[in-house]
């Protein structure tokens, strides 16, 4: 038998630390300790530079900090446990105490396990928990959050030929039985988001199609966690390099949030807090 979904409420994200409200949508800033990801791989290799980042994007406005070890850029070299946690140990061990929540972003059960032991408050995973054990350590530790990624394929290979009949359908009946498994080992849904992975595994046209019938999504019943900052999309749509997407990164945070997103993951926090500070003042008046 199906297994039946508990209706949260979706205006409450649970964390280790702390309950947040997403009556307003709240940043996640990225922290890269990678030499290799797509848009600031290099920039934070140790733990004070990194540190450092990390309290200038809540100067900036970020309500939680996203620290990654592993690059899931397309073709991205798997790391060993031992060499993401060298990466991530030192900045999660300071993060912790800078009183905002801090995501780890991983796919690897033994370095979510190190990290929330740490008290990190969220486990942000590309693989939506399906490395063996990560269900029932979500279920064990306390009250973490969770962030449920779809993406087709691995990084090595995601974008080699992506191809859906309808990939909204398929994102979506991703998420509904990953929640399913979770709920099913005692994962409250008030822990959940969910992220339907913009750029992993799917084209230009699926990631905007996502982004056309995002509320879709909202059926599931868990807020949606949306990370278009500075994605290829962005630069085919506009023909800007990389560094050159600060614009397009920013108008599509705001077109996430205006389809019902509650969370989104940015590189340039100032920027996009600004963005939202208009469209809250805006929405206000109404």
């Amino acid at each position: 038998m199906a297994n039946k979904l508990v209706i949260a409420d979706m205006n409450i994200w649970q964390t280790t630390r702390f309950q947040l409200d997403l009556m307003r949508p709240l940043i996640m800033g990225i922290v890269n300790v990678t030499p290799d990801s797509f848009s600031d791989g290099g920039q934070f290799l140790n733990a004070a530079s990194a540190l450092h980042q990390c309290e200038r994007l809540i100067q900036e406005g970020a309500d939680i900090l996203d620290i990654g070890g592993e690059s899931s850029r397309p073709g991205a070299p798997t790391l060993s446990v031992e060499e993401e946690w060298l990466r991530l140990e030192g900045v999660l061990k300071a993060a912790v105490s800078l009183g905002v929540p801090v995501s780890v972003d991983t796919c690897k059960t033994e370095v979510m396990r190190r990290a929330l032991d740490l008290g990190v408050d969220i486990i942000n995973d590309i693989r939506a928990l399906e490395a063996p054990g990560a269900v029932d350590l979500a279920a064990s530790h306390g009250q973490c959050g969770v962030c449920l990624m779809h993406m087709q394929g691995d990084p090595a290979t995601m974008q080699a030929r992506p191809s859906y009949p309808d990939v909204v359908s398929e994102v979506k009946a991703f998420l509904t039985q990953r929640l399913g498994v979770l709920s099913a080992s005692g994962v409250l849904p008030d822990r959940i988001t969910l992220d339907p992975g913009i750029g992993f595994g799917k084209t230009p046209a699926h990631n905007i199609d996502l982004l056309k019938r995002q509320s879709e999504l909202l059926d599931l019943g868990r807020p949606l966690l949306l990370g278009w900052s500075r994605k290829s999309t962005l630069g085919q749509i506009t023909g800007k390099a990389v560094e050159d997407r600060l614009a397009a990164s920013v108008a599509a945070a705001l077109a996430a949030v205006t389809r019902g997103a509650r969370i989104v993951r940015v590189h340039d926090v100032g920027a996009t807090a600004d963005a939202l500070k208009i469209w809250q003042a805006a929405n206000l008046c109404n």
